[in-house]
């Protein structure tokens, strides 16, 4: 399945300004629809489909590729990652992981019949076979299948999915309901099967991976009655003293995490579909903490990142926005994120490894430094403001200044800071000084004066980060500000005259003076494709996590109008579309895997875009709403942050003004009216 189509690209050479258009949106035909709390695809026969997505608990993390071929032929296969279990040596990738399809199944009869899983036709299969007819796909925490076995239907089948929320396990339940008006005889066979490691290269100890059945056997079940039957697959050091999950308690446990999750930090919008990938977001985003022996560690996961932490994905991208979220293991594991990158400050002023691996036991460093040190102060900043939480503020301001010190020692003699590359890795070129870096480095002096202040720190100290900042944003433009292909934007490095998607990201620290150039760049056919920018123009790579920083920053530069139409638009692809229900990765690299912190990233166009939510200090925020024309209001429910818990709503006002509410325990305790495009300060 090929999910990129790069649409219109331009000729290489420049393109006058007064010619270029806004790359038009090519219409979208929703595969999914919205179900309440889930997603369901209703087999409607465009076939073939496939898909994949993942699924994540505190000890386990669930991959499944599902769908039907040109025949309605079904293929569901399994990758169980154990990122707590680890083979050596120790590195990125050093967890264990089994893949399962269904032919790993035991099988299963109706009335003595064996029902095939793979074949969805209704009437008689190979041998006689009762057939599995598929009628819908729902996800919400967890992926159901929806269907019934026979012709006419003897039995409807739904099975189910889902990581446990707090084991190294996941279940696969299989639920039979008779539809009939005789009873019906169900039989499951039982299966035990274990695969162990090699004892020498096993970590603590040798591994077992078990798959094994729960509730196996015959089963009778009268008009309307109901049996579930389960597969699990779980890993254990100790196999002889393994005990049988209970799954339905699993299952409850995980919904009741998914429902943890979606309770928190709610969008309120007139747009259904935006509330929802919100919500979709704001879980994957939080699902994928893993309960290590280094402590709770966000991880990215898409069967390669586990039990680690990046200077990127963590400490820039998700851990700000877990300072909203108010989840406590988001929380605490933002902390010990920067805790673990802590650990490696030196008088020397090494860098910081790009990555802290292995639960903690190994770093890796193999890009040299990205900016890394930029991306630590800039997310550790805004996490601690944001947070508001005085004793946390201060375990982390070491770290930020020692953060901030090496990147003032990395500064050239034109005043931008060097760096060896990027987040992508020299994947695609970075010069000796990127704009990324640089950007980062600007918000988080911005940011340190803000918070020194908070703690008490010396005025010079403080006076010196903003000075540092003004000094830098100057530079940024002398360095980096250029026209390029036609635009007057800016070079992501230099000796570079080709756009590159990062170029958004100063409209996303208030830099707007090339605000128009740029955002013409972005949704020119240059860069844009029908997945978001492209990672530089021309290519067919893209990022998802440069899209998400270009939305959230055309919002944060004003223009509203045009920001909802492509936030409108890519919200509808990722969540109801041909690859669904979350933020991705990259393609063609990795497949578009759903890696979590790109979806702390979307939450991030709200909170920080649609809400114009920037921290200030431990108990107040910058607040520049915008609200698009056709809503009469929005909000933001149970925001924990700034050490508080409270809702910020927005709606519109006499005088095409914009009335601002800040509601605790459902009582409004600052009101403002602001005009409409204009910054409030809210203090707590």
């Amino acid at each position: 399945m090929k999910l990129l189509q790069v649409l219109t690209v331009a000729c290489l050479h420049v393109i006058p300004l007064s010619a270029v258009a806004q790359v038009p949106l090519p219409e979208q035909h929703d595969r999914w629809g919205i179900r309440g709390n889930s997603i369901r695809w209703n087999v409607d026969g465009r076939l073939p489909h496939t898909d994949h997505l993942e699924m994540s608990g505190e000890k386990v993390s669930l991959w499944v590729q599902y769908g039907l071929d040109s025949t309605g032929k079904s293929t569901v296969f399994r990758t169980v990652v154990f990122p707590t279990f680890r083979m050596l040596p120790d590195n990125t990738r050093s967890h264990i992981s089994y893949s399962f399809t269904d032919a790993d199944l035991p099988r299963l009869y109706v009335n003595n019949r064996l029902m095939s899983l793979e074949r969805v036709k209704n009437g008689p299969g190979r041998n006689g076979e009762l057939s599995y007819n598929i009628r819908s796909f729902s996800i919400n925490g967890t992926l159901e299948m929806d269907g019934a076995s026979g012709t006419p239907a003897v039995v409807a089948v739904t099975r189910r999915l889902f990581p446990s929320a707090d084991k190294p396990l996941v279940v696969e339940m299989f639920s039979f309901k008779n539809l009939t008006d005789q009873p019906v005889t169900v039989f499951m066979e039982y299966l035990r099967k274990e695969v162990r490691t090699d004892a020498s290269r096993s970590k603590g100890a040798q591994h077992s991976v078990i798959m094994g059945t729960v509730n196996d056997g015959t089963h009778t079940l009268q008009p309307g009655a109901t049996a579930d039957f389960s597969v699990f697959y779980t890993a254990t050091d100790t196999p002889a003293s393994l005990q049988l999950p209970d799954p339905r308690a699993e299952q409850q446990q995980r919904l009741a995490r998914v429902g943890e999750i979606g309770d928190r930090l709610q969008l309120e919008t007139p747009d259904s579909v935006l509330n929802a990938a919100f919500q979709f977001a704001k879980l994957r985003a939080t699902e994928s903490i893993y309960k290590t022996k280094g402590g709770y560690m966000h991880g990215p996961g898409g069967l390669a990142y586990y039990a680690a932490i990046w200077a990127n994905d963590q400490a820039e991208y998700v851990n700000p926005f877990f300072a909203f979220s108010g989840d406590p293991i988001g929380n605490l594991s933002a902390m010990n994120a920067y805790r673990h990158f802590a650990r490696f400050m030196n008088p020397a002023y090494k860098p910081i490894p790009s990555s802290i691996v292995a639960e903690g036991d190994a770093t890796w460093h193999g890009a040299k430094d990205r900016g890394d040190q930029a991306m630590i102060a800039y997310g550790a900043s805004r996490y601690a403001m944001t947070h508001g939480n005085l004793d946390s503020a201060k375990v982390l301001w070491p770290l930020i200044e020692w953060c901030l010190e090496y990147s003032r020692r990395k500064i050239n003699d034109q005043g931008v800071v060097l760096s060896d590359s990027d987040e992508l890795e020299n994947r695609f070129s970075a010069g000796k000084a990127n704009l990324s870096t640089n950007i980062l480095y600007y918000d988080a002096l911005r940011s340190a004066a803000m918070l020194g202040r908070e703690l008490g720190v010396p005025a010079a100290q403080t006076n010196g980060y903003t000075r540092q900042a003004a000094t830098l944003r100057g530079n940024i433009e002398k360095y980096f500000g250029a026209t390029v292909e036609g635009f007057n934007t800016y070079r992501y490095h230099e000796n570079l005259d080709v756009l590159r998607a990062w170029i958004c990201l100063p409209l996303t620290v208030g830099i707007l003076d090339r605000k128009e150039g740029t955002i013409n760049a972005l949704f020119s056919p240059r860069l844009w494709t029908a997945d978001g920018l492209a990672t530089e123009a021309g290519k067919g790579t893209f990022w998802d996590r440069s899209t998400l920083y270009a939305l959230r920053g055309v919002l944060q530069a004003g223009e509203t109008e045009k920001a909802m139409d492509f936030i409108r638009y890519y919200s509808r692809r990722r969540l109801l579309g041909e690859h669904v229900p979350y933020p991705v990765e990259a393609y063609p690299e990795g497949n578009q895997r759903h890696l979590s912190a790109e979806s702390g990233l979307y939450c991030r166009i709200f909170t920080e875009g649609l809400f114009g939510i920037r921290p200030a200090g431990l108990r107040s925020f910058e607040c520049t709403p915008r609200l698009p024309k056709g809503w009469d209001r929005m909000a933001l429910r149970n925001i924990s942050a700034f050490g508080h818990g409270f809702d910020l709503e927005v709606a519109r006002a006499a005088g095409g003004k914009l009335a601002v509410t800040v509601r605790e325990n459902g009582k409004p305790v600052n009101r403002y009216t602001i005009k409409d495009g204009a910054t409030q300060v809210v203090k707590l």
